[in-house]
């Protein structure tokens, strides 16, 4: 805490963005429960499911930087929930995930400061826009183009991992704010792909993982509340159980995935990351085609 309160103090941009999302989190935390408060109609089966989906989706995503998203939004577009509500639920979601999974990173010491506020204002821009976009066409649409880029990224880490001259990373490189704004629209449309976007291009541009992993999480913080608070003027209805339990389950999950990621060795995380971007763009690409 105290390490936070001295960053607060001696950056005015983390002081004033912080101050600026808190109020934007209470609106959304309000928003979001008012209405089923008012009903509190749990379904205590549905809630216990995504209870166990939120967990080992976060656990996945947390540990390797990816997958949350894309995980809870393809559970809910299988059971027919529409292209625009799942991408909102699971953004609701993900407000209270990517809060637990950022905050644990931090204090794993996984966030690089200097890339997180180069990603940072882009990311929430691409975020809106992608929203408000998936609110008035069928986000389906450019999910085939996002499949093709995944399945390059993947083998491109691949690639990395078995190469002996390892790329070092450019911290001032300046594809890193189209990089995020690209991440933070993709994520909107699909319901995810933040971490596969964004995390794979780092790493494969060179980024230690610990650090490509923890920064990317931490933003997606910023990323996911700006989502969440586009889609309250869109999406007037929410489903308690899936809601609450893909929360739930992500925030337990949370704090174990960050000592993950720290503790398995970069080699590992890259064969892993890489793999696992490979078959969500192959089954993304099928579901689209089928």
């Amino acid at each position: 805490m105290q390490r936070i309160l001295l960053r607060l103090k001696t950056e005015p941009f983390w002081a004033m963005f912080f101050g600026f999302s808190l109020m934007i989190f209470m609106l959304v935390v309000t928003q979001t429960f008012s209405q089923a408060i008012n009903s509190w109609e749990l379904d205590v089966e549905m809630f216990l499911w995504f209870l166990l989906v939120g967990f080992i989706a976060q656990s996945i995503d947390g540990a390797l930087g990816m997958a949350y998203g894309v995980s809870c939004n393809s559970i809910l577009l299988g059971i027919g929930v529409p292209p625009a509500s799942a991408s909102a639920w699971v953004h609701f979601a993900q407000v209270f995930t990517s809060l637990a999974s950022g905050i644990s990173h931090w204090k794993m010491g996984n966030v690089d400061w200097k890339l997180a506020k180069k990603l940072l204002i882009p990311g929430v821009l691409g975020s809106v826009a992608g929203a408000f976009l998936l609110s008035n066409i069928d986000g389906n649409l450019i999910k085939p183009v996002i499949a093709i880029y995944l399945f390059v990224m993947g083998i491109v880490i691949l690639s990395k991992v078995f190469k002996k001259n390892k790329p070092k990373f450019d911290p001032n490189s300046r594809s890193l704010p189209v990089l995020a704004s690209t991440g933070g629209f993709a994520d909107a449309i699909g319901g995810g792909g933040w971490g596969p976007i964004v995390n794979s291009t780092l790493l494969s541009k060179g980024k230690i993982p610990r650090y490509a992993i923890g920064t990317g999480n931490f933003v997606e913080f910023f990323v996911s509340l700006a989502s969440a608070s586009t889609f309250l003027y869109f999406v007037k209805e929410l489903s308690l159980a899936p809601v609450l339990g893909l929360i739930l389950g992500g925030v337990v999950a949370a704090p174990f995935a960050a000592y993950i990621c720290k503790l398995i060795k970069p080699k590992y995380l890259m064969i892993m990351v890489g793999l696992l971007i490979i078959f969500l763009s192959i089954r993304t690409m099928y579901l689209t085609v089928a």
